[in-house]
């Protein structure tokens, strides 16, 4: 079983403090550049290592691009380290540019044993009853290693011949990727970038993106094989978009939730 490390193919660099990530094409986007989600999911990576806890929340700030083919190295800094939490920050450049930075969280469980969740999953249907949603040209990216079955919403067909406007601006997503089972901080990261393609269910008309920042907060991280990204746009105001989603397990226990600012334009 494949692990997030293995995933995305993130190794140290001498120590905890330093790794190096090489952008191959199965984490960058269809544009050729790394893929947000990876970005954030690897930097979740090491600073958990760094810290030896797991994620709490963490939110990244993407600040340029990094081709295909280039090599990022990603310092970790731990500036507060508590009994229970660790303050942390990764950041990722390409040379002397830097183009992610991560700030977050890691800890451990509290003694506090009172708590729920007061939001619901949606109904849908099973992954095997929802159609795979597919990307409308050839590419090789992350698309080609993340499964993913359209549970609410319009496919990629569908968008291109509705009417503007005619979207909704709730829509639900099953993904997972095969052979890697239980979900960690990093493949949520992973996840949670699909928040921007609830844009074109939106607006009704295929869009593209660049993912201002991408936050995560981790609830629990129940075993799943596939994982629910109930997604909710708040708003789409002068280009910019806002929007959340609720990751939820199989059984309907939340693992996360997700959201981003990005700016918006539509696909020529």
């Amino acid at each position: 079983m494949t692990d997030a490390r293995q995933f995305l193919g993130i190794e140290p660099v001498d120590d905890a403090l330093h790794w190096r990530l090489e952008v191959v094409p199965e984490i960058t986007t269809p544009g050729n550049f790394l893929f947000g989600g990876c970005g954030l999911a690897a930097a979740l990576v090491a600073l958990e290592e760094a810290s030896g806890r797991p994620t709490i929340w963490a939110t990244a700030q993407y600040l340029s691009y990094a081709a295909t083919g280039s090599v990022l190295d990603l310092t970790v800094t731990l500036p507060a380290e508590g009994k229970r939490v660790t303050q942390g920050r990764v950041v990722a450049k390409l040379g002397d540019k830097e183009i992610l930075t991560v700030n977050g969280a890691t800890g451990t469980t509290g003694s506090l044993d009172m708590g729920g969740v007061w939001v619901t999953p949606p109904d849908v249907p099973r992954p095997d009853d929802c159609p795979p949603r597919r990307l409308p040209f050839a590419t090789t990216s992350i698309f080609d290693r993340v499964e993913l079955r359209l549970a609410k919403g319009r496919s990629f067909e569908e968008l291109s011949a509705g009417p503007i406007g005619s979207g909704s601006a709730d829509s639900a997503l099953w993904a997972r990727v095969p052979g890697h089972l239980d979900p960690s901080a990093a493949t949520l990261a992973i996840f949670g970038d699909y928040v921007t393609g609830g844009v074109s269910q939106t607006i009704g008309r295929q869009v593209m993106t660049r993912s201002l920042d991408n936050t995560l907060r981790v609830v629990s991280l129940d075993p799943t094989e596939w994982v629910l990204c109930d997604i909710r746009i708040q708003a789409l105001v002068g280009g910019y978009g806002e929007g959340i989603a609720y990751l939820w397990s199989e059984s309907g226990s939340l693992l996360a939730t997700a959201s981003q600012s990005m700016s918006v334009r539509l696909w020529d």
